[in-house]
């Protein structure tokens, strides 16, 4: 759905197994719905992993793949970026992990039962060889894009207003938030983060102006096998899932791409190595949510995001 509400424009919808919500300012009061969905459902049909049509399931399939749109392309230049710059943290070859620990389309799956050695073989960015026409990799190795490409879709339709000249927007995926401009005058605009012991209830609010922001957590996505929970961000470096006081993990870069790829590295990482890894990249600011020894919530925020953030 469409409205505007004193010169802007809403436009509301689902896509990508969530809902997008989308905010922006035209003299022109063009609606852009029917554009927006066209994109998103072209996105689906290359990075999707739950349609069997698209390029990504074609490559996860046959272990090579010549590329129909730019966007897979795309998404392996910045997913080889992060990969090298965070150790390994982030790698979308963590597929077969998540399939066996039971966060793919295979269910009731035993968490213990995984024989993590053997898929450890086929994990890793280095098996995946790429240019800007094709990929390949060995048979057993598949890519999921989960951890980055919802991020990516945000960046798209941002580009998209700004081809049709508009330079004051929010647009909004499953939580991943990229804003352009300022909401009214001076008023940057406003988002949210969950509170994740209370998901009903906010954390904080946060200010933006011309800034992505993006947030892993664990507090949605989980199994549990024989009383156990099992967080679904998996160490692709170890192939564990070990318990965490991190709760979640909010990133605010230039754009959403950036931010997404890196709130799974951050996660994967930890409180104390992700302090560390950003004393040198003032470039990234991040919000994290954690629980102390008695169970209490608790937060960190960078300094170039600090002032920006109102804690509930």
């Amino acid at each position: 759905m469409a409205a505007i509400d004193e010169g802007m424009i809403s436009i509301d919808g689902e896509a990508q197994g969530t809902t997008y919500h989308i905010r922006y300012f035209d003299p022109q009061n063009r609606n852009f719905k029917h554009a927006i969905d066209s994109i998103l459902t072209d996105f689906d049909k290359c990075l999707s992993l739950y349609r069997p049509d698209s390029e990504l399931s074609d490559f996860n399939a046959n272990a090579k793949h010549s590329f129909r749109s730019p966007w897979f392309h795309e998404v392996l230049v910045k997913s080889k970026e992060i990969h090298a710059a965070t150790g390994g943290a982030f790698d979308p070859t963590v597929m077969p992990l998540s399939e066996a620990y039971g966060f793919g389309n295979k269910k009731n799956v035993d968490p213990e039962n995984v024989n993590v050695d053997s898929l450890l073989q086929n994990i890793g960015f280095k098996h995946i060889k790429f240019n800007n026409k094709q990929i390949e990799s060995r048979p057993g190795v598949k890519l999921d894009f989960n951890g980055i490409a919802q991020g990516y879709s945000v960046d798209i339709l941002g580009e998209f207003l700004k081809s049709r000249n508009i330079d004051r927007f929010m647009v909004e995926i499953g939580g991943e938030v990229l804003c352009s401009g300022t909401k009214n005058g001076n008023v940057p605009w406003v988002t949210g983060i969950e509170n994740p012991l209370k998901p009903a209830a906010l954390a904080a609010t946060v200010k933006l102006t011309d800034r992505a922001m993006t947030t892993a957590g664990n507090y949605h996505n989980h199994i549990t096998r024989n009383g156990i929970t099992y967080n679904h961000i998996i160490d692709p470096r170890t192939g564990s899932m070990e318990q965490t006081p991190l709760l979640s993990v909010t990133v605010f870069a230039k754009d959403a791409i950036t931010a997404d790829g890196y709130d799974t590295a951050f996660f994967v990482m930890g409180l104390v190595a992700t302090k560390t890894f950003l004393k040198n990249r003032k470039d990234i600011d991040v919000y994290m949510l954690y629980t102390n020894e008695e169970g209490h919530l608790m937060s960190f925020a960078t300094d170039g995001i600090r002032d920006l953030i109102q804690e509930k």
